[in-house]
């Protein structure tokens, strides 16, 4: 074989796996979840407000059945994701809804709030520094965590026996559920905060974490600080 035939060769096989990265590349971000802003407060200064929902199953995507999250963004348009923007500096309201049941907890270090404003949350109504996860047909379903700020926010479950559990995200009102409301502050600095659900509830996985716990837009995400 001639050089400039081995030549043409490496060409067209360089070119090809260039090609399979740039279709891998392309593929992901196709398939990569919205970015959801925070909304901008109208009655409290350098504040951003979150609103988000937790269903036990998604009912969209490659795996409607799994448990992820719904973050609403500022027109009240759910989007399926766990990605999500916020100012630096800002104090970020976040509200949430969770539809899914829960349980008792292989680790009691999960049921403790950390990192949020007052060192408590609101549930139902209640302020908690502590979520009961031994509730009778409650328990803790999953939990809210950002490493890097020391944010880690239990989220109660409901019961799974009820009439109107919810069997589809995304959810509504008029289903049952529980409500978390807390605060926490973004940070002085531009960055990308990992978070994620420590509750393994990825059903069918090794241990439960498989699956949904680390995958973006269920139980795994990012929070982008931004200027």
């Amino acid at each position: 074989m001639s050089k400039g035939a081995r030549a043409g060769i490496v060409l067209i096989s360089f070119a090809a796996a260039i090609g399979l990265i740039l279709f891998g590349i392309f593929g992901y971000l196709r398939s990569s979840p919205d970015v959801v802003t925070a909304t901008q407060s109208t009655s409290q200064p350098n504040t951003v407000n979150l609103v988000m929902q937790v269903d036990g199953a998604v009912g969209v995507g490659a795996h409607p059945n799994w448990v992820g999250y719904w973050v609403q963004d500022a027109n009240g348009v759910w989007h399926q994701t766990t990605l999500v923007k916020v100012p630096v500096n800002t104090n970020v309201h976040v509200t949430v809804y969770e539809y899914d049941s829960g349980g008792a907890l292989r680790n009691p270090e999960w049921a403790k709030v950390s990192g949020v404003s007052g060192g408590q949350v609101n549930l139902n109504g209640t302020e908690d520094a502590i979520v009961n996860p031994n509730s009778p047909g409650n328990g803790i379903a999953h939990t809210f965590v950002i490493p890097g700020l020391n944010v880690t926010v239990p989220l109660y479950g409901v019961n799974g026996s009820v009439k109107n559990f919810c069997q589809t995200g995304p959810c509504n009102l008029s289903e049952a559920h529980t409500t978390t409301s807390f605060a926490f502050f973004s940070g002085s600095s531009v960055h990308s905060y990992h978070w994620q659900c420590f509750v393994p509830c990825g059903l069918g996985y090794l241990e439960g974490n498989g699956g949904p716990m680390q995958s973006l837009g269920n139980m795994a995400g990012f929070f982008e600080v931004v200027k």
